[in-house]
């Protein structure tokens, strides 16, 4: 879902980062406030005051899709779901979940409460425009605080739409789960309203292009393919987890992995061991004992004319809970890691001893062949 990815900071124990993406949403934002919606409310007010509206508005948007997806999180750790953190990108935010929700209570709750806390966000800011109103303070500043009162009151409502992966079709998947008491048919019927939600955008996109509102009709046509994307991503991502729920790691990793010294030059370990094995993360060893890691990541690093001047220990990474898991873990467990760091290979010790590397594309071919057979 994400591309590259900036930390901005924790908060209650949380990371807030931000999608690449998140940047042109609010350059987008700035713009269509500042040069389409207070000019339009107010007359006669400067250019740089239009958009320092603009950009006030935005920031204000910004903090609150924070405090929605932070109201996910902190009923998320109440009921011990791992979280990932809250990342914002071009459609707004999300709360990254680490794991399904154990109950369908904890569903429930943990999805209500993000249009809930809209919804409070915008009655606080439409009780402060109204003594704004009452008080006669400037227009720039009611403008502001009525559209933050506006959008927030909008974000809670669309959000509410029962249409998976939004909180109204997670509502609906834990009422569905309850009903039916089996969450993988709860989120297959509450992922087809989703999917052809995002299919009804599309066509509202269409429609709103040819009546020639470019920019308007083009939005609804991202929101929907995101829409109807993300919907059957959610479900496979469920069948993912079911499949590989409960499956050690010692049962499809590689138990000879291909390891290097710490001695030898990148150059040599760039011909020898990349080129011809093909792999991304080579374990270092010495002696029998574990170093740490090599990766093309790091080669890449250094200048093409010192490969020969450094050795793969100057540039090898260590032993962390980042790079290495345990034989009897989950396979979910290595799955997360993975997605987590970017990572497509982890060393598995026992012991602070390697006894073998997992690598994602052996997850995938017993996935493949498990969902297959059964």
């Amino acid at each position: 879902m994400f591309g590259k990815r900036i930390r901005l900071f924790s908060l209650f124990g949380f990371e807030v980062r931000i999608d690449m993406s998140w940047i042109i949403l609010a350059i987008l934002i700035a713009w269509s406030l500042s040069v389409g919606l207070f000019p339009f409310q107010y007359n006669n007010l400067s250019p740089q005051t239009y958009w320092l509206m603009g950009i006030v508005g935005a920031a204000g948007l910004f903090i609150s899709i924070i405090v929605h997806e932070i109201s996910h999180s902190l009923v998320a750790r109440r009921f011990g779901i791992p979280m990932g953190g809250i990342t914002l990108f071009i459609f707004g935010g999300v709360a990254e979940m680490n794991e399904e929700p154990p109950s369908s209570k904890s569903e429930f709750l943990m999805a209500v409460v993000g249009p809930f806390s809209s919804f409070l966000i915008a009655l606080v800011f439409y009780w402060i425009y109204r003594l704004g109103i009452q008080g006669g303070w400037p227009d720039p500043v009611n403008g502001v605080v009525g559209y933050l009162a506006m959008i927030n009151g909008l974000l809670g409502a669309f959000n509410l739409v029962p249409a998976f992966p939004l909180d109204g079709g997670r509502i609906l998947r834990s009422i569905l789960w309850k009903l039916k008491n089996n969450l993988r048919e709860a989120t297959r019927i509450s992922s087809q309203i989703g999917s052809a939600f995002g299919v009804l955008l599309i066509i509202l996109g269409v429609f709103t292009i040819l009546r020639e509102n470019f920019i308007g009709g083009m939005w609804w046509f991202l929101i929907g393919m995101f829409l109807q994307g993300a919907a059957k991503a959610s479900y496979q991502q469920l069948l993912t987890r079911k499949a590989l729920e409960g499956e050690p790691i010692r049962r499809f990793m590689q138990t000879e992995p291909v390891t290097i010294p710490p001695n030898i030059s990148i150059q040599q370990f760039v011909e020898d061991y990349i080129y011809k094995y093909h792999y991304k993360l080579f374990p270092v060893v010495a002696a029998g004992k574990l170093i740490g890691c090599a990766t093309t990541k790091q080669v890449k690093e250094v200048p093409r004319e010192e490969w020969n001047q450094k050795s793969v220990g100057e540039i090898a990474i260590k032993v962390s809970p980042e790079n290495t898991i345990e034989p009897h873990a989950d396979a979910l467990k290595a799955l997360s890691l993975m997605n987590r760091s970017g990572a497509s290979r982890l060393m598995v010790i026992e012991e602070d001893r390697l006894v073998g590397i997992i690598a994602l594309k052996d997850m995938l071919n017993f996935l493949s062949l498990k969902v297959e057979l059964e």
